[in-house]
């Protein structure tokens, strides 16, 4: 199985994944305020899944054109009823993969990505495509997970089911973290072409009621669904028991607040 094929469905879990943007709105506002949008900007969302951060970025700028693309046609659609639904007429969505964007050369004045790149089925091809159809002089803003330690949910995921289900079926936790060592995004973005380009880490705090509001939202959203079809109810409810442990540091006065840590890239053509 490849690391594309241990990624969530995105496909079936698109009607569910807006139950996370709460959890990752403070990456996208980070990246809207990288990006330095202009009025009259042209700009491209890249792996846009249900539409954030580019429908924040729309209707904050209303003299900007944002057009969202995703690989997963159903990302698209919701994204794209979102926008029916609001009346919004300065952005748009469709099913596009990064490695082939078809769009005319230097036709973007930017270009955002939130938590895709790292699970580009060819990220280097993906980052060479934004090159080519962003204008001389234009700015990529993208977010992408940083260490395995760092992205903490995924990473007690791996942990509590590495002696319960095979190999094949584990998170995609390297994927997810593959551009975090040290020269791995810095070479990608150099080797698109692109000269000019800042990195930090910045970090980004999942916050719940509970841990039982946590796990919920693990439950509900289908994110695990793949690994928790291969397990017995019993196993699952170890699983919880497990990761409830390893989430018992993270639990304060005012709920259950977990640090990640994630890298916020610039760069210029």
């Amino acid at each position: 199985m490849s690391a594309a094929d241990k990624q969530p469905d995105w496909q079936q879990i698109a009607e569910k994944f807006d139950l996370w943007l709460p959890q990752l709105q403070s990456v996208g506002d980070d990246l809207l305020q990288a990006l330095q949008a202009s009025p009259g900007d042209l700009i491209l969302d890249v792996a846009s899944g249900t539409g954030e951060p580019a429908l924040t970025l729309a209707q904050q700028n209303p003299e900007v054109t944002v057009v969202g693309v995703d690989a997963a046609p159903a990302m698209a659609t919701v994204a794209q009823g979102k926008v029916d639904a609001q009346g919004l007429t300065n952005i748009s969505f469709t099913s596009m993969a990064a490695e082939m964007l078809d769009f005319p050369d230097a036709c973007f004045d930017k270009i955002l990505c939130r938590f895709g790149v790292m699970l580009f089925a060819d990220p280097l091809q993906g980052l060479r495509e934004m090159h080519r159809v962003l204008k001389p002089g234009g700015r990529v803003a993208l977010a992408v997970w940083s260490t395995e330690e760092t992205m903490t949910t995924m990473h007690w995921a791996q942990q509590v089911l590495a002696d319960k289900l095979p190999e094949d079926l584990h998170p995609p936790l390297k994927k997810a973290t593959s551009l975090a060592p040290d020269g791995v995004l810095d070479d990608l973005i150099l080797d698109a072409g692109f000269n000019e380009y800042e990195i930090q880490e910045l970090p980004l705090f999942y916050q719940f009621g509970s841990f039982e509001e946590y796990w919920q939202l693990i439950e509900a959203s289908d994110i695990m669904k793949m690994q928790f079809d291969a397990l017995s109810p019993e196993m699952r409810n170890q699983v919880r028991d497990e990761v409830a442990l390893l989430a018992q540091q993270y639990q304060e006065e005012d709920g259950l607040i977990i640090s990640h840590a994630y890298l916020l890239a610039v760069a210029v053509k």
